[in-house]
């Protein structure tokens, strides 16, 4: 931003590509932690307005829009960037601090701009930082999610681009706000927002790569791509019809494939698509309420989910397994018990038990689903809830950190190594947070785009919600060996993609077969062309005879026939050619 203030994301940008360059470990330690400090500093003293505007090409382009919804997903995406360096202060590659501190420059960018160049363009550095940070995992697995994760970040962004194209030579104006569905246009940027969103069914792109990705990278994946989905569509489709629906199938959807879910962190990750659905859902409602509601959880959402997968990182590290099948009955709680506590208050704040943030901010979004007289949506949510209770805060801890040891199972011992205190610091961090904006949810109130008048802890509202968390515990536990964790694959809609993919590459194979069957062919008749050509009457004695012969070039003193043959061909062609015209006439 120019003149009274630097750019936050720029801060993040610049900071991560300067990082490589600081040889000692402390220093990138310290770079680490002083650049979220300082672009936290910047957002403080940023007051409503517009900044680093100017002409290109005729249209204005606008890398600071400062108002109340910019400046409240601005806030938190620089808050989980210091919890998050903080929990990945042991990590010694600087590439994946680099990456990190790209991904949220560039989440900072979208926040801000104003126009869609700039949005589109750092849309699409968030796509590709990110998807260093899932290649991090340094396997196999985690270089093939990655590419699959590119490939559908660029056609969603293609989506993007093409619609932003079409809707600028329809208005003639650049400037990114509120639009209306129906038209090609605005349709195709729905459906590049969407596809970040991860709405089923562009979702699989998430629980693929998230689980892939490095135990610190992770924490930050959990952040930006889907929340600067979440805002965008606040600030561009508020009111639209068809995301009530897509978002109210999301919340259920998520939380379908995590109850059958084994994978610690890929269970998380079909939680991230269920709470986006919550989102998602409140700003298709369009009431402010809803809208504040979208906002809050996504502020919450990003405090306890994070938590969450720095729990989930933090029993990786220390066991190496990530399954809760090769976890139950391990009896890791005595050596990990911190990490159990740490992780129950997310899995609380996930879950909307009073007292903690998620009991704010998806509450506002189910109230106002009742408010607008939604009783299906309202349902709908409700029953996500359940089921995010269900397999949160009782089916992974208790499978993960207890459980009963499975007879003639594998009695390996495993051998757990302790932690840094770095990781339990920022899950101290995060959990502290997650406490104090469900005990004083001003602080959350203020930071909300419109004012706020929803009081969380009435009777009505503590009371119901207990309700349903005790009666779904009893459920968990009176049918829990119902639920058991198995290591199965479930299918998700990328069946459709990759089985389409491998037939695409099995059908361009059968392609390339005919390809090379005609070249060759090809290749045969220039071969002939160029025999004949080089000696036309040893190739048609060639031809007759069937006899591979050497082709010699013409010699005119070698094929020299009497020149009488050759005029008698001709008076013989000439008077044919005379009788049919003499015929007609």
């Amino acid at each position: 931003m120019i003149g009274s203030a630097i750019h936050p994301g720029l801060i993040f940008i610049v900071g991560g590509i300067i990082l490589p360059f600081l040889r000692k470990r402390v220093f990138v330690q310290i770079w680490q932690l002083i650049l979220p400090v300082i672009a936290f500093i910047q957002l403080f003293y940023l007051e409503e307005g517009v900044y680093g505007s100017f002409n290109f090409l005729g249209y204005e382009l606008i890398l600071g829009r400062v108002d109340r919804l910019s400046i409240c997903f601005a806030y938190i995406f620089v808050i989980i960037t210091l919890i998050g360096m903080i929990y990945s202060l042991h990590v010694e590659e600087w590439g994946q601090h680099s990456a990190a501190f790209l991904y949220a420059g560039s989440a900072l960018g979208v926040v801000f701009a104003g126009d869609f160049f700039s949005l589109f363009a750092c849309w699409e550095l968030m796509a590709v930082s990110s998807t260093f940070l899932i290649m991090y995992g340094r396997g196999e697995k985690s270089l093939r999610a990655g590419f699959r994760y590119l490939m559908v970040h660029l056609f969603g962004g293609c989506a993007l681009l093409a619609g932003i194209v079409i809707y600028v030579g329809e208005s003639g104006s650049i400037v990114f706000s509120e639009m209306e569905t129906g038209h090609l246009s605005t349709m195709l940027i729905l459906l590049g927002f969407i596809v970040n969103g991860a709405v089923p069914p562009f979702h699989p792109w998430l629980p693929d790569a998230y689980p892939e990705s490095s135990v610190t990278g992770g924490v930050f994946l959990t952040a930006f791509t889907t929340k600067s989905a979440v805002y965008v569509l606040l600030r561009g489709f508020p009111g639209a019809e068809i995301l009530v629906w897509l978002g109210a199938f999301m919340a259920l959807y998520g939380v379908i494939y995590a109850i059958l879910e084994n994978d610690l962190r890929r269970l998380l990750s079909y939680h991230i698509v269920s709470q986006v659905g919550f989102m998602v859902c409140g700003v298709g409602l369009g009431s402010e309420l809803s809208m504040n509601g979208s906002a809050a959880h996504a502020i919450s959402h990003i405090l306890y989910k994070a938590l969450l997968f720095m729990g989930a990182g933090a029993v990786i590290e220390a066991t190496g397994r990530r399954k809760i099948s090769e976890l139950e009955g391990k009896g890791i709680y005595k050596e990990l018990k911190g990490v159990f506590y740490l992780y129950m208050i997310g899995a609380f704040s996930i879950s909307a038990v009073p007292l903690f943030n998620g009991f704010i901010s998806k509450n506002m979004i189910v109230f106002a689903s009742g408010e607008l007289h939604r009783p299906a949506i309202n349902t709908m949510l409700h029953l996500a809830s359940v089921g995010t209770f269900l397999s949160l805060a009782l089916k992974l801890p208790y499978g993960t950190w207890f459980g009963k040891r499975k007879e003639g199972g594998n009695r390996d011992e495993m051998v757990i190594k302790s932690l840094p205190f770095n990781m339990y610091l920022g899950m101290a961090i995060a959990s502290f947070l997650c406490i104090f904006m469900g005990i004083y949810p001003k602080i959350l109130y203020d930071l909300l785009p419109f004012p706020v008048s929803y009081r969380p802890y009435t009777p009505y509202n503590v009371l119901g919600m207990v309700q349903l968390l005790l009666y779904t515990a009893f459920a968990y536990f009176a049918f829990k060996d119902r639920l058991k964790n198995k290591a199965a694959l479930n299918i998700d809609t990328d069946w459709f993609y990759r089985r389409g993919g491998k037939y695409f590459f099995d059908f361009c194979k059968i392609l390339d077969g005919k390809r090379t069957e005609l070249q060759g062919r090809i290749a045969r008749l220039v071969e002939n062309a160029v025999r004949f050509s080089i000696n036309p009457i040893q190739t048609m004695r060639y031809l007759v005879g069937n006899k591979r012969i050497y082709v010699v070039p013409y010699s005119a003193d070698r094929y020299r026939q009497p020149i009488g043959i050759g005029v008698m061909f001709f008076l013989i062609f000439i008077c044919l050619i005379s009788m049919i015209f003499i015929k007609r006439l």
